[in-house]
């Protein structure tokens, strides 16, 4: 199949990976980025549309129509939000995204980037798990043609991005050897981006896909 995907936070490490990935793909035949600001990526298959306001889609809901995907890896850190606010831009967000896709797009494969730690459950004592995890919850029942949410854990930036994290650019060099200790918790960007392609051509097991999970997708 031909993947037609949509795909958010371009801008920031993690939807650059997977946009790198997407590009390349010769099953990827258009990607429409939406961000607030452009990527600096070119590409004869990449088109951008610059949005200001992710609460209200209406300007250009007429656009996201005709695709097979969306790659959601818009995220914020919790650090310094209380809930209320962390809630406001992550799940409300993130809900009124795919709501704005889904009768557009009835074949659509929804991927969402959340991480490792995600609290199922949404009543554990971790703020930004609870909320991670209904947002999780909440996009399995919205009734997408499939839906996956995708937890990484320590990932290494793909060579050349330019948007990676600074903590990364300090501590990267441990990678291979969480990598080699500790490889539940630990995979690249390219296999994150590459098991986004496959649960859509494919589909996977389970909804929830962990780093191993990750990992096993990537290499179909």
């Amino acid at each position: 199949m031909k993947i037609k995907a949509i795909l958010t936070g371009a801008t920031g490490m993690v939807g650059e990976g997977v946009l790198h990935e997407a590009l390349h793909s010769p099953d990827v035949e258009q990607v429409l980025s939406i961000s607030r600001k452009p990527s600096g990526v070119t590409h004869p298959k990449l088109r951008e549309i610059i949005h200001q306001n992710f609460h209200d889609l209406s300007p250009i809901q007429d656009q996201l129509v005709g695709y097979n995907a969306c790659f959601f890896c818009l995220g914020v850190s919790s650090v310094g939000l209380k809930q209320p606010e962390y809630q406001r831009l992550t799940y409300d967000l993130t809900l009124h995204f795919a709501q704005t896709l889904l009768p557009r797009n009835p074949e659509l494969t929804f991927c969402y980037v959340s991480g490792a730690g995600t609290d199922s459950s949404a009543h554990g004592r971790s703020m930004w798990a609870r909320v991670k995890g209904r947002t999780e919850n909440d996009l399995l029942a919205l009734g997408f043609k499939s839906a996956y949410m995708f937890r990484p854990g320590l990932l290494r930036p793909t060579p050349g991005q330019q948007h990676v994290l600074s903590y990364y650019k300090y501590f990267g060099w441990l990678y291979p050897v969480v990598r080699a200790v500790l490889p539940k918790f630990a995979s690249t960007l390219a296999e994150l981006g590459q098991a986004m392609l496959s649960v859509v051509r494919r589909g996977y097991p389970k909804p929830v896909l962990e780093v191993p999970d990750i990992v096993a997708a990537a290499g179909k």
